[in-house]
């Protein structure tokens, strides 16, 4: 399941509650063409590793949080385990996505 984030206390709430679970932010626009290409292929992730945290913020409500993960495109991924960025993918790639959900996955276990 992919969580929308509400507003910023929502999301750093949800971050802090993480713990060390590993958390994906999801950062997309309702104009994006690549994000609604993509969109799809996150839905199936986020069935498929239901212990990795999904959460999907759009840059035009939480342009502040966009800015604090250094968000220039969309879509962009942040891969966060303990507070800490991970690694940052910026695209519609799904092959890159996928390759880094299953490595931080098998990590995390």
């Amino acid at each position: 399941m992919i969580i929308d984030i509400e507003n910023k206390a929502d999301f750093q709430t949800r971050l802090r509650e993480a713990g060390d679970s590993l958390v994906i932010l999801e950062f997309a626009a309702s104009w994006c063409g690549p994000c609604k290409m993509i969109g799809p292929k996150v839905e199936q992730l986020a069935k498929r590793f239901q212990d990795i945290l999904f959460f999907r913020i759009d840059v035009d409500e939480f342009e502040d949080i966009a800015v604090e993960y250094d968000v220039t495109s969309m879509p962009t991924f942040v891969f966060i385990q303990n507070n800490k960025t991970l690694e940052t993918l910026i695209g519609a790639n799904s092959e890159k996505l996928i390759h880094a959900v299953n490595t931080y996955h098998s990590l995390s276990d």
